[in-house]
């Protein structure tokens, strides 16, 4: 049996409804265009260009909305003139941002200790990254994450639902079964909450991110895990000459992903790989280094080094935060998932 603080809860409901409606909607939907004078014609093509909110309308660049079939430059300049008459992303007080940072929800890892770490939880509108060899908990993790982001948010949870890129065929719905029955939730509205795609080149990743914008824009998400991030770039991308356009390409995906986190408020956990590093000095006895170079080092809001302890117990260890000292916390893995370490 998991010795947990949130056992003996009973079986709790999932996402809860009159909770959703207490948070205020962290976008302006697109629809809104159209009081403004859009034509309808030109606002579904918007959304079948995966745009579905004002907010995510101004993260894109001019010359991309004009790329988009049947939309001229001006009827982009009228499109963005409507848009920032409706969401302002022009500059705010530091009181104004504090005061809209109350809508961050940090989610629970499982573990009190590895929570403590990471300021209070996995935190929504930022990209949290773990990288560590294989079996050093990055997917047993994400499992519970899956779990826990599904709590109310009184008990450190997201009130929300999952979805789970997939790219290295790693996750399993069994797994969740004895997770949810740890937090004390039923197993199969759990797996409900949960949507997967299983990517097998990173096109197809990329087009997987660009289809959540519907899905988060209509229902209400917490989490986007991706296990992991960098495998199909290793794959599709080979040797040094197309290091350039591999770079280029994460760097695309990584601002795609960001801009999600943002314009929705859900936590991104992202795994990555560990690549051997030559230059790591005869001084470190295992010179090792996280994939993706300084493109995927810039783009993560929280930065995690994941290894093994002795037995079933892991080591996190913060390498970069804006907000969080450089730590380490011991964490266990158990069939109900992450937990504290066992003295």
């Amino acid at each position: 049996m998991v010795s947990s603080k949130f056992e003996d809860q009973g079986q709790l409901q999932l996402v809860d409804p009159d909770d959703m409606e207490e948070e205020e909607d962290c976008f302006e939907s697109i629809d809104k265009l159209i009081s403004q004078g859009i034509n309808a014609g030109d606002v579904k093509k918007l959304q079948d260009a995966g745009i579905y909110t004002c907010n995510g309308l101004m993260m894109h660049t001019k010359k991309s909305l004009t790329g988009i079939k049947g939309l001229s430059e001006a009827k982009v300049d009228k499109i963005c003139e409507a848009a920032d008459k409706i969401v302002s992303m022009g500059y705010v007080t530091g009181s104004d941002l504090l005061q809209k940072r109350k809508q961050i929800v940090k989610i629970t890892t499982g573990s009190q200790a590895l929570d403590e770490l990471l300021g209070g939880g996995i935190e929504t509108a930022a990209l949290t990254e773990a990288f560590g060899e294989f079996r050093s908990g990055k997917t047993q993790l994400a499992h519970t994450l899956c779990v826990s982001t599904q709590l109310p948010i009184s008990m450190h949870g997201g009130n929300g639902k999952v979805a789970y890129i997939d790219t290295e065929g790693t996750f399993r719905p069994d797994r969740i079964v004895p997770i949810a029955e740890r937090f004390g939730m039923d197993a199969g509205a759990v797996l409900d909450n949960i949507i997967y795609a299983r990517a097998y080149t990173y096109e197809h990743q990329y087009n997987l991110l660009l289809g959540l914008a519907a899905k988060m824009a209509e229902e209400p998400f917490r989490l986007l895990i991706l296990d992991s991030v960098i495998a199909l770039f290793r794959v599709d991308f080979t040797g040094r000459g197309e290091l350039a356009e591999r770079q280029q390409k994460l760097a695309q995906m990584l601002s795609r992903i960001t801009k999600i986190a943002e314009e929705f408020n859900v936590a991104v956990y992202m795994t990555n790989q560990v690549i051997a590093d030559p230059g790591g000095g005869v001084f470190i006895t295992d010179p090792k280094k996280p994939a993706g170079g300084h493109v995927l080092a810039h783009a993560s809001t929280v930065r995690m080094m994941l290894r093994k302890g002795k037995g079933e117990q892991r080591v996190a260890k913060i390498i970069d935060a804006p907000n969080l000292a450089e730590a380490e916390a011991i964490f266990q893995i158990t069939p109900g998932g992450v937990t504290d370490a066992k003295d």
